[in-house]
């Protein structure tokens, strides 16, 4: 077995030096007040960790032994030889003293342990600080983060309790806030060269702008010194309350890479008395290894010793003349701006000895003890003074309140730092914002950002983002494999907007809307219907229009030869009806243009249906006097008498009248009715007749189609009927134009978008009416206006034929 070697310190920590300065500074400001313990002074004993935790633990046993060796007796008997502790500063000690200390009840008051494991009063029933609990750091880190729009952050921490905890605590806040992580990186206690290699290369390498960082000035200096000298400038550093106010990495040197850093930082006190203190210290003629005397040589970097047997000076160093001013040397030991730290460890002594006040001035019978006696002041057990320290609750001389909650925190209040450069090139610490954590929700926070100047000297917030902002008008799309804010922008489809940046779905448009073509706000659709004002209306209404003309000229021309022969061969009653009929069928192709309503959804498809029917009705009744006609010439036959005029009229009567029954049936269960048709053009409204009954829709057009067929073999059957004029040639003419035109129209009805089915409709009425009027009275017209000498008895029975009459 080899016996371990003797644990030793190394080098010496001018800041906390100064925290221990403060201590004793106020112990004897304690001591001289006769109000607040009069007639007691209070002591101290000092041991150093060295920051090493096998050290912390000699110095806790040490603390609660009273002797700086070996424990001779077996037995732990008795009272522990100290009251209470201050300390210590750092988490991971903190945790193993605060462990030893709660077995014994002795009451610990920390002013820079801030981890929130040390609120755990199950762990650690005796701990309390002067400095916020971690979890509050993490809180006000991660609302700064959310405060400037931070979306993609990296996060850096050393490798013990203080920031492992803190890290995983802001790493939980900042994904609650939508924020991911590009990197989270730890720094061990003892960091190789290859480690802080590896960590400033994942920095360069990544796209993060903003770096979060959680560690101890001694820590983080080997890290600070490499990005330095590899010159990586373009990050922004989020600085932790360790570190936030470090005139050791708050350089000149440093300032490129460094510059601009924000952070968090305690209260800050201010101590008038302080500074003369700080400067009255003198080294003794007691040996070199004393307390003062190592801070003498480390200071002006001379030796006290002649005989050069220091061990924190090499013999080479010059002799100190003890006369040397503290006040020339510019040093982190007499800087009194930035009282941060060393103000918690004011308020820690000041907080025992406002419990010490009240253990001293508690009444009989009304103590927390089961005996309702108080303590004896000259022997009272440390777990006494733990009851009257959680209730401490006190204003101190510079109006800051203390008091403990029930984990034996304080409130939560942090200064927020920015690095800049003064006119003179060197650095200084400003305050630019304050966080407090008993502030309203949503108000804790506050940045003065007019005053920030952020890295590179910019005064425009930097950004950090995986991926730019969605515009209005897209949505967000993530990416496969990676974290929720790398996400590619993707356009909402047509009908969908979205009316916010960052988007995550885009909302779909009512009905009567649509998406206009940047896609960030819902429109009214174009409503479309055949308007009388198109280009088409006005042109089909012209066609209509000149039907309705030719025909009433038709008309006008029969009526003024009506005792011709051609005209009174044609059946003069029957083709004064279809003359009518067909002005009918001209005039309802102009009920189809307009907006839809529901009075001209149902009176345009019954007009049509009547009037249809009513021509191909008069149609049909010539096609059969025509075969009357001609069958009367053989004979013994004599049919004409069964089919005379009235029996003429009284068909026609009957055949249209059977649809006017079927049109009465139709508007009775279900008419025709407006509706708004988004089916086949989503960015427009077509407005359209619905024919609601398909059915009876179908019995009109069926009807219609029924009659038009047998007109059709009728009129094909005498066809070649012996006759200079033959009638029923014409008739089958017209009605092959009219099946052919009404064949043709249904796939170009249903092929139509929009306003367009409504045109072809009205010229499917306006081809088939035309073709009509053509084929049954165009021939007749020109012998009756061009053609005179035809227009004789003679001439039409030239070849035997016999006319109808």
């Amino acid at each position: 077995m080899i016996k371990p070697e003797k644990l030793q310190c190394e080098g010496f920590n001018f800041r906390t030096f100064r925290w221990l300065q403060m201590m004793i500074f106020t112990i004897e400001e304690i001591n001289i007040d006769q109000t607040l313990l009069p007639d007691i002074k209070l002591g101290y004993s000092i041991y150093d960790n060295c920051r090493k935790v096998p050290q912390a633990v000699r110095a806790a046993v040490t603390l609660l032994n009273g002797a700086d060796n070996s424990i001779k007796n077996s037995k732990c008997i008795g009272s522990p030889p100290i009251s209470a502790i201050v300390g210590d500063a750092r988490s991971t000690q903190s945790v193993i003293i605060g462990r030893i200390a709660g077995r014994f009840g002795i009451p610990m008051v920390s002013y820079s342990s801030s981890c929130s494991c040390l609120s755990n009063k199950v762990e650690f029933p005796t701990f309390f600080r002067t400095i916020p609990s971690d979890s509050f750091q993490a809180k006000a880190v991660a609302q700064l983060v959310k405060h400037f729009g931070w979306t993609w952050v990296g996060s850096i921490a050393t490798q013990d309790d203080y920031g492992q905890y803190l890290v995983q605590l802001f790493n939980q806040q900042v994904k609650n806030y939508g924020v991911c992580l590009g990197f989270t990186e730890s720094i061990p206690n003892v960091p190789s060269r290859e480690k802080i290699l590896q960590i400033v290369e994942t920095i360069k390498k990544s796209t993060v702008k903003v770096i979060v960082l959680f560690a101890g000035v001694g820590d983080i200096i080997s890290l600070a010194n490499e990005v330095v000298r590899q010159n990586i400038t373009n990050k922004q550093w989020i600085a932790s309350e360790t570190w936030s106010t470090s005139a050791l990495l708050a350089t000149k040197e440093n300032f490129r890479s460094f510059g601009g850093t924000i952070g968090f930082a305690f209260r800050k006190g201010e101590i008038p008395q302080f500074k003369q203190f700080l400067l009255n210290v003198h080294p003794s003629l007691t040996p070199s290894n004393s307390l003062i005397n190592r801070f003498w040589e480390s200071l002006f970097g001379c030796t006290l010793n002649s005989l050069g047997n220091t061990t924190f000076t090499p013999i080479t160093k010059r002799m100190c003349t003890r006369q040397e001013d503290i006040a020339k040397i510019d040093s982190v030991y007499s800087d009194v701006s930035q009282l941060r730290v060393s103000y918690n460890v004011y308020k820690a002594v000041y907080a025992i000895a406002h419990a010490l006040h009240n253990l001293i001035t508690c009444e009989p019978n009304k103590g927390p003890f089961l005996n309702k006696t108080c303590a004896n002041v000259s022997h009272f057990e440390p777990w006494q003074l733990l009851h009257y320290l959680k209730e401490v609750n006190f204003t101190n001389q510079y109006g800051d309140k203390v008091y403990f909650d029930e984990n034996g925190d304080p409130i939560a209040s942090y200064d927020i730092m920015n690095w800049q450069m003064d006119a003179n090139g060197s650095v200084k610490i400003v305050t630019v914002g304050l966080f407090d954590a008993s502030a309203a929700p949503g108000q804790e926070l506050f940045v003065n950002e007019d005053n920030v100047i952020w890295n590179d000297g910019q005064t425009k917030v930097p950004t950090s983002v995986c991926s730019e902002s969605c515009p209005a008008g897209t949505r967000k799309a993530a990416r496969k494999g990676e974290p929720i804010c790398c996400f590619d922008c993707l356009q909402c489809a047509e009908g969908k907007v979205s009316n916010q940046t960052d988007s995550v779905h885009c909302l779909t448009c009512p009905i009567d809307y649509w998406s206009n073509q940047e896609h960030d706000k819902c429109v009214l659709k174009e409503i479309e219907f055949l308007s009388f004002e198109d280009t088409l209306s006005i042109i089909l209404t012209v066609v209509a229009l000149f039907g309705v003309c030719v025909t009433v000229v038709i008309l006008a021309t029969f009526i003024r030869y009506r005792n011709t022969p051609v005209v009174r061969a044609n059946n003069i009653e029957l083709s004064f009806l279809l003359l009518v009929s067909l002005i009918l069928c001209f005039l309802c192709s102009l009920t189809f243009i307009g907006q839809p309503s529901i009075w001209s959804c149902m009176f345009r498809h019954t007009v049509f249906g009547v009037s249809f029917a009513l021509c191909i009705s008069c149609i049909l009744g010539k096609t059969i006097v025509v075969i009357m006609a001609f069958s009367a010439t053989i004979p013994n036959n004599n049919m004409m008498r069964y089919f005379g005029p009235r029996q003429q009229r009284a068909s026609v009567f009957t055949c249209t009248f059977l649809q006017v029954i079927i049109c009465i049936l139709w508007l009775a269960t279900s008419p025709p009715f407006p509706v708004k048709n988004t089916k086949y053009q989503s960015a427009k409204v077509i407005l359209e007749c619905n024919v609601g009954s398909v059915t009876a829709f179908s019995c009109v057009l069926g009807y219609i189609g029924l009659l038009a067929a047998i007109s059709v073999v009728l009129a094909f059957l005498a066809r070649k009927l012996p006759d200079n004029f033959n009638e029923a040639k014409f008739i089958a003419f017209s009605m092959l134009i009219f099946s052919a035109v009404w064949l043709t129209f249904i796939p170009a009805y249903i092929s139509s978008p929009g306003k367009y089915t409504v045109a072809v409709e009205i010229f499917a009425i306006l081809s088939s009416s035309f073709g009509l009027a053509t084929c049954n009275f165009a021939p007749k017209c020109y012998v009756i206006l061009l053609k005179p000498e035809q227009n004789t008895k003679k001439h039409l029975m030239s070849k035997g034929g016999k006319a109808s009459t």
